[in-house]
């Protein structure tokens, strides 16, 4: 997972664009799809846990 939410930061302090944050958006997802067994063997430890998404812009 950290590989994946280190892929959504951004690389610089400027403001994205709706266009860029939306194509994070969609990447977040796919990622949670496909790593949904290992989020739901976190979820039996830790009920309710979730990647973190920070949504800048």
């Amino acid at each position: 997972m950290h590989i994946a939410y280190s892929a959504l930061r951004p690389t610089n302090k400027t403001e994205l664009k709706s266009n860029e944050l939306q194509q994070r958006l969609d990447a977040y997802q796919a990622i949670c799809e496909k790593y949904s067994r290992e989020i739901a063997a976190i979820q039996k430890y830790l009920p309710g846990w979730t990647p973190a998404f920070e949504r800048k812009g």
